[in-house]
């Protein structure tokens, strides 16, 4: 019980440096808990542990020293080439996999087991436990012996040689080598290892550590979040996005139609990882299902039930009696299992931001950054409110283009609106009265 409380202690330490209130609580009931091992898969790619080995022990040494044991799985790209090319072997990929002939499977082996080696040692230096798994998970079979070599597809995976690691409060280091029935050693596409691993575990989360930090679009900027129920097709249809991230994305699509509804992957960087983890915003890439956003422009099509529940929970507070009969309402965004809303009106002639809600349970989903950028790239421009003390408050502050503090009101608006006209609009928004009890 004393090293739960000061685990606990130490998330809270660490969250409230770079979370909120509603985020720490949000962790406590996600992972820290009797199945805090199934917290995370990570799979590492081979250029990481060669040019971000300190990085990657930092980022993993924290989270075992709060009580988190992850299970990772690497890959050895860079360091397969160099061997292959020491050796004068030539490097030959087809439909992205290594071709591996019976000559070349022995030094691909090595280059794995020296890559796991270096990883361990790591861990070693840095107090953290660390056990490699170099056999026994990734029965195999060729998966076309004419055309790629000693190449596998996984045809089953043994999760016990990993829980017995994890029972022993051990960090388990996974290679992507399986055997077939013949105990032929054939090589996996890491990807595909990993993704075969995460199907059989389930684990609350997923990282993939790559040194783009993420899925980047056609400024080079990160995508912060990909609702895979509304913004897939859009993004498959991009020209900007490289084929590489193209079928990485494709993979996680199908990796989650295989895990709980609450499951998601990360795309992330070493240096990244403990706030991709632990706070909503993250850093990276969050890739979830999603719900599919509705865009509702009567009424008459909202359910107003639901959308009551969902403030409430949202906000923590009883609306007036009547608040939703009583709303004009000129557009609304809704999740379609009603777990997050924006809700618009009129205010002075221009388009008022009435309520922006998450539901509890939806934290950390992404599910509202998906509606703001459905919002914003349906309006110009908008205005709205907000407490002095509202959660989210720092969220507006980075989003908005502009606001003015008036007593416990933060008037917040997006776009270009006439100088002349915004104080108008700041009074009417103060002076509009409160919708909660």
């Amino acid at each position: 019980m004393p090293q739960i409380k000061a685990t606990r202690e130490t998330i809270v330490r660490l969250l409230s440096s770079m979370a909120d209130g509603k985020e720490i609580r949000q962790y406590l009931k996600l992972y820290a808990d009797p199945n805090h091992k199934r917290l995370a898969v990570i799979k590492v790619g081979g250029a990481i542990i060669r040019d971000n080995l300190d990085v990657l022990g930092s980022a993993i040494s924290f989270l075992y020293s709060v009580g988190l044991t992850p299970i990772i799985i690497h890959g050895s790209g860079p360091q397969i080439d160099e061997a292959m090319k020491n050796a004068g072997i030539e490097s030959v990929k087809k439909d992205g996999l290594r071709v591996t002939d019976k000559k070349s499977i022995g030094l691909i082996r090595n280059a794995f087991l020296d890559t796991n080696l270096k990883l361990l040692e790591m861990l070693d230096n840095l107090g953290v436990p660390a056990t490699p798994v170099t056999s026994g998970v990734f029965a195999a079979a060729h998966l076309d012996e004419e055309k790629y070599g000693q190449v596998g597809k996984v045809q089953n995976v043994d999760i016990e040689p990993v829980q017995r690691i994890l029972a022993m409060n051990r960090i388990p280091l996974l290679l992507p080598m399986g055997e077939s029935d013949e105990q032929q050693i054939l090589n996996i596409n890491a990807d595909t290892a990993a993704n075969q691993l995460i199907k059989k575990l389930k684990p609350h989360k997923v990282v993939f550590l790559t040194q783009t930090g993420g899925v980047l679009d056609g400024e080079g900027v990160i995508i912060d979040t990909i609702n895979l129920a509304s913004d897939l097709e859009g993004l498959m249809g991009e020209s900007w996005l490289n084929e590489g991230m193209r079928l990485k994305v494709a993979e996680i699509a199908s990796l989650l139609e295989y895990l709980p509804p609450s499951s998601s992957v990360s795309i992330t960087s070493p240096e990244e990882l403990a706030k991709e983890l632990f706070t909503y915003k993250g850093s990276g890439t969050l890739i979830k299902k999603g719900e599919a956003i509705q865009h509702l422009t009567s009424k008459k099509q909202l359910n107003c039930q639901a959308l009551t529940g969902l403030i409430e929970d949202s906000f923590g507070k009883k609306l007036k009696a009547g608040y939703a009969e009583n709303l004009k309402i000129s557009h609304a965004f809704t999740s379609e299992n009603n777990r997050a809303l924006a809700i618009f009106s009129h205010l002075k002639g221009e388009i008022w931001l009435d309520k922006f809600a998450v539901a509890d349970d939806a934290q950390g989903e992404g599910l509202g950054r998906t509606i703001w950028r459905h919002v914003t790239d349906e309006f110009d421009r908008f205005f709205w409110r907000a407490r002095f003390d509202n959660p989210i408050r720092g969220f507006y502050l980075n989003e908005s283009d502009g606001h003015v503090n008036c007593g416990n009101w933060t008037v917040f608006w997006v776009g270009d609106f006439d100088l002349k006209k915004l104080p108008e609009l700041i009074n009417a928004a103060v002076e509009k009265p409160a919708s909660f009890e």
